[in-house]
C-alpha cells in the first residue's frame, strides 16, 4: 500500500519582493502568516502501519522555522526576493536531504493564495 501524508507547519514573516516595479503594493514592507505543508509519500510499513514518523518531518523543519518566524525574510541566505516560490524551493533544497519521500510542499501566503512545488528545478 502506497500513500502521501501531510504536516502543518505556520509562521509569521516580514518581507519584500524588491524585483516588483516600484509602484508595486508588495514591493513595500509587508507581513504574512504563512502556512506550510510539507507531504512525504511511500508505501505503508506492514509492521507500524504508516508511511513516516511525523516528528521526522517536525524535527526537519523546527530549525528552519525558528530561523523564519518573526523575521524579515530578505535578510536570509537564498530569500533575498522572497515570493512564495521561491521560498518553497528553499525549504525543498533544505528538507529534501532529510527527508526521504519528499513530495510536496504548499505555502500559503494568506488563506486564498498558495504556491505548490514538487521539487523540480
Amino acid at each position: 500500500m502506497k500513500a502521501r501524508l501531510t504536516k502543518e507547519f505556520r509562521f509569521e514573516a516580514a518581507h519584500t519582493l524588491p524585483t516588483l516595479p516600484e509602484d508595486h503594493k508588495c514591493r513595500q514592507m509587508h507581513g504574512h502568516s504563512f502556512k506550510v505543508e510539507i507531504s512525504i509519500e511511500g508505501k505503508v510499513d506492514e509492521k507500524i502501519g504508516w508511511v513516516y514518523d511525523h516528528k521526522l518531518i517536525s524535527n526537519a523543519m523546527n530549525p528552519l522555522l525558528e530561523q523564519l518566524d518573526h523575521g524579515y525574510l530578505n535578510d536570509i541566505e537564498g530569500l533575498e526576493s522572497p515570493t512564495i516560490e521561491i521560498l518553497a524551493g528553499w525549504f525543498w533544497k533544505k528538507l529534501a536531504p532529510q527527508l526521504p519521500g519528499l513530495a510536496e510542499i504548499v505555502i500559503f501566503e494568506t488563506p486564498t493564495a498558495r504556491c505548490s512545488f514538487k521539487g523540480e528545478f
